[in-house]
């Protein structure tokens, strides 16, 4: 999508509906500042705002999403274009916090490890020996808990018996065991338990 182009068709058309970016933005019920860095070009709306958005700049969201306007025979092609742009989006976005995962992990396992290393070899008082294990196991306990979260949240998990893909809850991710990023959960399509692998679209490949 282009930020710079929906940017300037939001300004434009706040304008012509006769409104500040600060009356734009108290309607909407967030910061001036947010609306300057939609027209800037340096984000976009958030998608919980979109719809009421469209509605005060008396505009779609497929336009808003091509910023232009859409005339009637062009809309099907367009909207298609704007889903496919959106989901490609979302998958770039699910894959960045993926690798954020690994960025968290690894740094902590190496921190862990590191202090084990240390009261396990190292001269010093029992009280330091124990404390330096306690502070590595918070340390890996910390990092597996908020990559648990990470990880349950980008993407989806695949059912490999009826293909449905899903967020599950938090703990059901984080209490399933595991190899890599496949867990062992039950689907809530079709309350089979099953090796389900982690996808980053909603949708399948065509």
């Amino acid at each position: 999508m282009d930020q710079i182009k929906i940017g300037k068709f939001i300004s434009s058309r706040r304008k012509e509906q006769g409104m500040t970016q600060a009356a734009l933005a108290e309607k909407l019920g967030i910061s001036d500042r947010a609306v300057s860095k939609w027209e800037t070009g340096k984000s976009l709306p958030d998608s919980g705002i979109m719809l009421d958005l469209c509605k005060l700049l008396d505009i779609n969201v497929n336009e808003l999403l091509s910023g232009e306007k859409i005339m009637t025979e062009r809309y099907d092609k367009k909207a298609e274009e704007n889903l496919i742009s959106l989901r490609r989006e979302i998958e770039e976005k699910n894959r960045m916090m993926l690798r954020m995962e690994y960025m968290l992990g690894l740094p902590a396992v190496a921190a862990c490890l590191i202090l084990m290393i240390m009261a396990a070899y190292m001269d010093m008082p029992v009280w330091l020996r124990i404390l330096l294990i306690v502070i590595g196991a918070v340390v890996m306990l910390a990092a597996a808990f908020v990559a648990v979260g990470i990880e349950q949240k980008a993407g989806y998990y695949e059912c490999r018996e009826c293909g449905h893909r899903y967020v599950p809850t938090y703990w059901s991710t984080n209490l399933a065991p595991h190899m890599g990023r496949t867990r062992y959960m039950k689907c809530p399509c079709c309350g089979k338990k099953s090796w389900q692998k982690k996808v980053l679209s909603k949708e399948e490949e065509g």
